[in-house]
């Protein structure tokens, strides 16, 4: 039967149970549904919005297992439905549907599964199902089947179609190219594993596995002592190893943007967790690439080249803002910070020829570490078990490997739609908690273990048995839906699992583990010995049963034949005819700026890193926003390899799609030197030896004649470029389908693209530059250009920006001269003599100078361009060959000379930093090269008001970011962004961490449940505090393995516990109130008198949520003193504020009044709302503006954080176990920077020990 209840909020909630619930059962669902109302009846009238009935949501998986937690039993779907006034409202036609009237049925699926098919017509079947295969690919399964005696079932062909997928097995990359009648001596691969074989530097393992290894420094490990039960952390060393991955997601980001782009990031997620036998994700990247958006209010020019299409799925301003969302909200519920991004909108006609992003890229990509000792995966022996970890089954994703293969809209919307994904981040982070856990212990048990992605259990079992062949029992595999077939179990794309070997011994142990996680473990095979990969059923049938050969080994090479055709394109013209008029070219050059400044590639990226958490783990040392105004301006992201040490990870992007439209190896050679010219920043360990790149192709191959041999071109000379640089590219992928059809038989080709990833070890993360000006008034400016090229447009952001690709592109004229003064730059940031440095690229070097002003809320730049040869104006200020521009201590510039002249590198000093808000450009200038212009030459003097030029350049954030904030927040982020500078107010010597006491040390438990993300941050802050900390999971609590009784001081983690499925820690609480054992254990330790509690984030909405603060019991009730709402933007804040921390007597927080303090806030529902009188609230800290985004949540009284009226127990929703050292922090001022080894923060748990140690017994 289903049960509706109607929400406070008129929202409808229906509830799947097999027996007619009791008073109880119904009170505690009113409870965890928000106090909703029972409606009596089986049906309700009126227009609703909700899910379509056949796609069984992760939140009422998620739902679900709330009410199992709060041992409710019988319950097996739960959904939620919102009111609308007709049938035809709004809404995602991809995921939700129109109801006219809920009744018993919503639930039903009229679906029976499908017999096992024998397919006798292979051409046929291939054709109905979108399969995809090739005509040698069908004459080779006719073969197969041949060789069985038998037709080929349904599974096998769609397994076979999967498997052997472009998306999955790489053809073309791996195929001949015959170009011009001539067949090139290398392959694809064969030219991007030469950069490997010449240059191997640190690498470990590569092309063979998710991730590529390279060797990393000497960390330690920072973990618990038994991940099988409550334990307290220790330290140990380990050797590590460093990972680097990039994936993309078009296709189905495409077709269904939030899902597509979560999944995307989910699986990127799960490729470094899938390296060796077990690794371990640290922080992610991620890029967009559509066509114009179009945004309402704008009338761009550049956006009339082409006309507006009847868009298949969405426009491409939804998929920005869609795609955006859910790689965020992936990357925030998993706990992976999103540290380094980029976007590009584009498109382009000329030559009778379109190229635009509609077909679009959604680029997922990151760094990780692991253990030297792992990473390598083992050798399958017979008998090892076969293990899915993770999620059910469902029709998910099903063809999305085949369907990815080819253009979009080639098939059916039904075919398409079947590859739509279902994310659920929440679910992976528990499967990665016991992958992170086995490989902490001093033995791992896991001999092999790949992700599920395309082609679910078919793909990713096969290959962790292809050396040995392996049985899988289809009785043994978790179904979410019982209306699945035979190939449908086999093949869907169920995220969120992961498939393991593990020694039979060692089966018992991990189950422990995942039991204890809560992360679903199923032991659904063995491998055989026998090379043959078979699905049996309970009944002995066998719907799969292939030869490992069979299925892998013989798919017949690839031939691709094309020619090469020379793409000529018009060059950018522009007006600077009224060189001779002063005031006149100063405001067309201003014009021109103005509308660089607002594409999307150059413009603010304030919209996507304001939703994203950068701060999760608590190691991030180099994140996108940087300065008093924290705006997103960084060129490289770094993270620390552990807490107490200096060795890192930097990583970076770059791509020149422009560029290679004109030139193909242009375009990859500069894509490769900007990712090298944003990663110069971090100082690497071993210079360009610690470096290596991912390279993701997306190309439109057989789209169009002279694409393929373009394609060729492009690899090739970005191979030899890495060749010339000794860096190696271990790593990568390819989509060549990027193409989109539509119904009338038009297509649209993207533009062939290859984004680069740059990854590498830093030996001191405290050295990275920012690229925000330093107040140093005795200091200078120097251009130093990488390219020893002329200045030219062709792929610029200003030819785009005039509608123009143009084919002067400039490049790396030698590479070797690009290694020199990359390694220059090195050296410079090793010795401490570069204050400040930016990298050349999207806007030319001016925007690169305002880029540096930007953070900064006083101050400018006087700039002379004269040392600078080229005689253009438009090309000196906008030309985007690589380079940097550094800014260092006018004591220090015979130093930086040397280095330079040593190195054989040029450079010019262009300026100095000035006291008026603007920056100065001089240039003594001929207007010789300008078309049917009076020859001219003159002191040339522009003004660009830097503030002014803010605001265009942050307008573009605001056009987006109002499609996804509420209550007008995005206008008011607009209004007053540059209008609340962090502060901190530092005092006194510099602050040193205190040391550890010896003997015993009072025991802090960091409590978690499914879901929290921040245990390790937090478990640090304590540890570093003196205490001896425990680690202490739900499960513990729930069994009565841990009582707490001997420990001082509980810490509620932050997260998403149950993914804020039915509200920010409902089910938390829920899991403490409704189960004994746990409810007896936290009412015992809130009656002691010498105990102390803190939550964060998660854990104050927890704290909130139970009446904690305000009542010695754990509670039902706690509404009428404080509640935790939706931000009230309504949607994740991410950002440094300022916390002002008023008078109070709190045991944290007590020394630390009157101080003002940045910390990190990253919430979702992070409004306190507190009904009574500001007296009433023992308040402990404040935002330190009224105004958003200064408070970012629109708290009553900006409240931050709240304590017991003892001061014993403190709820705070931002990050101070996230901020505990200066590295750590968004922004720290500069006069401490490297002085201080703690912030102040550190001291309000050092108060915490002392207090226990005063208060003990």
């Amino acid at each position: 039967m289903i049960l509706f209840f109607k929400t406070p909020s008129e929202n409808l909630i229906a509830t799947e149970i097999d027996h007619q619930p009791s008073a109880l059962e119904v009170e505690k669902l009113c409870w965890l549904y928000d106090n909703a109302t029972l409606i009596e009846g089986d049906t309700v009238k009126g227009f609703f919005v909700g899910p379509r009935r056949e796609m069984i949501t992760p939140w009422s998986t998620n739902a679900v297992e709330i009410t199992q937690n709060m041992s409710l039993k019988g319950i097996t779907r739960i959904e939620e439905y919102f009111p609308v006034d007709s049938m035809d409202a709004e809404h995602d036609e991809m995921l939700q549907r129109m109801y006219d009237g809920l009744d018993q049925s919503i639930f039903t699926i009229d679906i029976k599964p499908e017999d096992i098919k024998y397919i006798e017509n292979i051409e046929e079947h291939n054709d109905k199902e979108g399969l995809a295969l090739s005509k040698e690919e069908i004459a080779y399964l006719y073969d197969v089947a041949k060789q069985l005696g038998r037709p080929l079932t349904d599974s096998e062909l769609f397994g076979f179609a999967q498997i052997n997928s472009e998306h999955c097995r790489h053809k073309i990359f791996g195929g001949t190219f015959i170009i011009d009648g001539k067949e090139m001596e290398s392959s694809l691969f064969q030219m991007i594993k030469k950069t490997t074989q010449e240059n191997p530097n640190k690498i470990l393992s590569a092309y063979k596995d998710n991730v590529a290894f390279s060797q990393g420094p000497e960390i330690e490990q920072f973990s618990p002592a038994d991940h099988s039960a409550p334990d307290f952390y220790n330290i140990k060393k380990v050797e590590s190893v460093i990972s680097l991955k990039a994936e993309t997601h078009n296709f189905p980001t495409t077709v269904e943007p939030f899902n597509g782009a979560a999944t995307g990031t989910g699986g990127e997620i799960r490729d470094r967790m899938g390296g060796g036998v077990g690794s371990w994700p640290i922080a992610g990247t991620a890029v967009y690439m559509t066509s114009y958006p179009r945004k309402k209010g704008t009338n761009n020019a550049w956006e009339q080249k082409m006309p507006e299409r009847q868009w298949l799925y969405q426009t491409p301003e939804q998929i920005l803002i869609k795609a955006s969302n859910g790689a965020s909200d992936f990357g925030n519920k998993f706990g992976q910070p999103l540290i380094c991004g980029s976007v590009l909108t584009f498109e382009h006609k000329e030559n009778d020829e379109e190229y635009a992003y509609d077909k679009v890229i959604m680029l997922a990509g990151g760094v990780g570490y692991g253990i030297k000792r792992d990473c390598i995966k083992g050798t399958p022996q017979p008998g090892n078990k076969v293990v899915v970890m993770g999620g059910e089954n469902y029709r998910i994703g099903l063809g999305g490997g085949s369907v990815s293969s080819v253009e979009t809209g080639r098939y059916s919307s039904g075919i398409e739609l079947n590859a739509v994904q279902r994310a659920n981040p929440e679910m992976q982070k528990r499967t990665y908690n016991v992958i992170r856990a086995l490989g902490e212990e001093e033995q791992n048990p896991i001999v092999s273990i790949h992700d599920h992605g395309s082609a679910g259990h078919v793909n990713c079992l096969s290959e962790l048995v292809e050396d040995c062949g392996g049985l899988i029992h289809m009785d043994k595999l978790p179904i979410g839906d019982k209306t699945l077939s035979a190939k449908e179990i086999i093949a869907n794309e169920s995220q969120e699992r992961m498939g393991l070997l593990i020694d039979e011994s060692a089966i018992e142990h991990v189950q422990k583990i995942a039991d204890r996680e809560r992360a679903p473990m199923y032991t659904v095979g063995e491998t055989t010995g026998d090379h043959r990969f078979a699905f049996e059923q309970a009944d002995g049938v066998r719907p799969f049963d292939l030869s490992v050969d069979q299925m892998f080994g013989s798919s017949p090479k690839t031939i691709m034949e094309d020619k090469t055709v020379e793409r000529k394109y018009d060059v950018v013209t522009y007006d600077a005819s009224a060189i001779g008029e002063q005031t006149t070219l100063n405001t067309k050059l201003t014009e021109y700026l103005k509308q660089v400044l607002q594409l999307e590639a150059v413009a603010c990226k304030d919209w996507l890193t304001n939703k994203v958490d950068r701060s999760v783990s608590g190691r991030i040392a180099r994140q996108q926003c940087q300065g008093e105004l924290q705006l997103p301006l960084s060129d490289c992201g770094v993270v620390a390899l552990d807490y107490t040490g200096t060795k890192g990870i930097a990583t970076s992007l770059g791509h020149a799609p422009q560029a290679a439209l004109a030139n193909p190896e242009a375009g990859s050679v500069l894509s490769v030197a900007e990712s090298l010219t944003n990663l110069v920043w971090a100082h690497l360990a071993e210079g360009m030896d610690s470096i290596s790149l991912s390279a993701n192709w997306m190309w439109p191959c057989r789209a169009q004649e002279g694409e393929d041999a373009r394609l060729y071109s492009a690899v090739k000379a970005l191979s030899d470029f890495c060749c010339d640089l000794h860096i190696n590219v271990p790593t990568g992928k390819d989509s060549l389908s990027m193409t989109q059809k539509y119904p009338d038989g038009k297509k649209i080709v993207s533009p062939g693209t290859v984004i680069v990833s740059a990854g590498g070890e830093v030996d001191e993360i405290n050295k990275t530059v920012s690229p925000v000006i330093k107040d140093v008034k005795d200091s200078r400016l120097y251009y130093i250009d990488f390219s020893f090229d002329k200045l030219q447009l062709g792929g610029s952001a200003f030819a785009q920006s005039q509608g123009k690709v143009g084919s002067d592109v400039p490049t790396v004229q030698n590479p070797e001269y690009f290694a020199d003064a990359f390694m220059a730059i090195q050296q410079m940031i090793g010795e401490g003599l570069v204050l400040a440095g930016h990298d050349i690229s999207a806007g030319g070097i001016i925007t690169c100078l305002l880029e540096m002003c930007f953070a900064n809320t006083k101050g400018g730049l006087d700039i002379n361009f004269d040392k600078i040869q080229e005689g253009d104006i438009v090309k000196v200020l906008f030309a985007e060959n690589p380079g940097v521009v550094i800014q260092v201590r006018n004591s220090d510039a015979s130093r930086v000379k040397k280095i330079l002249e040593d190195a054989g590198v040029g450079y010019c000093k262009i300026g100095t930093p000035c006291t008026e808000r603007k920056i100065t450009v001089t240039k003594t200038v001929s207007n010789a090269s300008v078309p049917n212009a009076q020859i001219v030459s003159r002191e040339l003097t522009l003004d660009f008001d830097i503030d002014e030029l803010r605001d265009v350049w942050y307008s573009t954030s605001y056009l987006l970011d109002r499609k996804q904030s509420f209550n007008g927040k995005a206008a008011e982020r607009f209004e007053n962004y540059k209008k609340n500078p962090v502060t901190w107010t530092l005092k006194g010597d510099s602050l040193k961490a205190t040391p550890r006491p010896e003997g015993k040390r009072p025991v802090a438990a960091i409590i978690r449940e499914k879901g929290t993300n921040s245990e390790r941050e937090m478990a640090w802050s304590f540890y570093q505090a003196g205490f001896d900390v425990k680690d202490v999971t739900m499960t513990d609590l729930v069994t009565g393995r841990e009582t707490l009784e001997e420990v001082n001081m509980i810490a509620f983690c932050g997260g998403f516990s149950n993914s804020d499925v039915l509200g920010s820690a409902k089910g938390w609480a829920g899991a403490f109130l409704f189960n004994p054992k746990a409810k007896e254990a936290l009412d015992k330790f809130y009656s002691r008198k010498d105990t102390l509690s803190l939550g964060v984030c998660n854990g104050c909405q927890l704290m909130v949520e139970l009446g904690l603060l305000n009542n010695t019991t754990a509670s039902t009730n706690a509404r009428d003193y404080a509640q935790m709402l939706h931000n009230d933007s309504h949607k994740f804040e991410s950002t440094f504020v300022t916390l002002r921390i008023p008078q109070n007597d709190s045991v944290m927080f007590g020394s630390l009044s009157g101080e003002e303090i940045g910390c990190w806030v990253a919430h979702g529902e992070g409004k306190f709302r507190l009904p009574m009188s500001e007296d009433k609230y023992n308040i402990v800290a404040k935002y330190n503006h009224h105004e958003y985004p200064a408070n970012p949540n629109g708290s009553d009284y900006d409240v931050a954080a709240i304590a017991s009226a003892d001061g014993r127990h403190l709820a705070i929703m931002p990050h101070p176990e996230r901020t505990q050292h200066p590295w750590q922090c968004g922004y720290y001022p500069e006069d401490r920077r490297l002085s201080d080894e703690v912030t102040p923060w550190h001291q309000a748990f050092v108060n915490a020990r002392l207090w226990i140690e005063a208060h003990k017994g």
